[in-house]
């Protein structure tokens, strides 16, 4: 079953007096359960696509689908609203809160989703340990390695209980052990937990993990080839 389904996407930008197609003519499909990976050198579209898919970005034409709702035609706070709910976002960056604890980061998403002290408080160890940091939910970012503030990224993203997880760059600013370990981490999420996970990514690490990889070339997909199709 398809909880991603994008039809005839485009996307121009109009920051100058040439406009640049980002994106041209996308028509995507992802089940439910896949851990794919969209790749192409840079500029070829992929943050893009990534942030039109997790409703961060606009198309300029054509139609998202998440879990069969049309997410294109959303007003602004209708779509704050069903991203909390439905989709989970691990950047590059790790985006965490400076001033929260690793625990207090992750139950930072359960706060806006309204649920309750005492079931955040659960619901935050209960991901903590999944991730490996039950023991660090005391520390700040600041005090945590960037393998383990990934780990809390990705621990935030799961805390909501989405359909899928975006990962934008996520083994970018990793060492060699701490992505592979990272990446052993959301390849057991998928495996075990049937946790969808698309990636933007140039990495060869991410790339050879990915059971699904889509080719981006000037705002086209080029190639759509499963894994094991690839291999000799």
């Amino acid at each position: 079953m398809a909880i991603i389904e994008l039809q005839g996407i485009t996307k121009t930008y109009k920051e100058s007096s040439v406009p640049v197609h980002a994106l041209r003519g996308i028509d995507l499909s992802i089940d439910k359960g896949e851990f794919a990976a969209i790749v192409g050198p840079s500029g070829s579209g992929k943050t893009t696509l990534l942030n039109i898919i997790g409703g961060l970005d606009r198309p300029t034409n054509g139609t998202v689908r998440i879990d069969g709702t049309d997410i294109s035609t959303m007003k602004p706070e209708e779509l704050i609203d069903f991203r909390l709910h439905h989709i989970g976002f691990v950047f590059q960056s790790y985006n965490l809160i400076p001033v929260l604890t690793a625990k207090e980061n992750v139950e930072f998403v359960l706060l806006l989703q309204n649920v309750s002290r005492s079931e955040r408080d659960q619901q935050a160890m209960d991901v903590l340990a999944r991730v490996g940091l039950a023991e660090r939910a005391g520390d700040r970012p600041s005090e945590l390695s960037g393998g383990q503030q990934q780990r809390v990224a990705v621990g935030r993203a799961l805390a909501s209980k989405p359909s899928f997880v975006l990962a934008d760059e996520p083994t970018a600013n990793l060492d060699s052990t701490t992505a592979e370990s990272l990446l052993d981490l959301m390849e057991h999420l998928n495996r075990d937990r049937a946790m969808t996970f698309v990636f933007s990514t140039h990495d060869p690490r991410v790339m050879k993990r990915a059971r699904r990889i889509l080719t981006l070339e000037d705002g086209m997909i080029t190639s759509d080839a499963r894994q094991d199709e690839q291999r000799p």
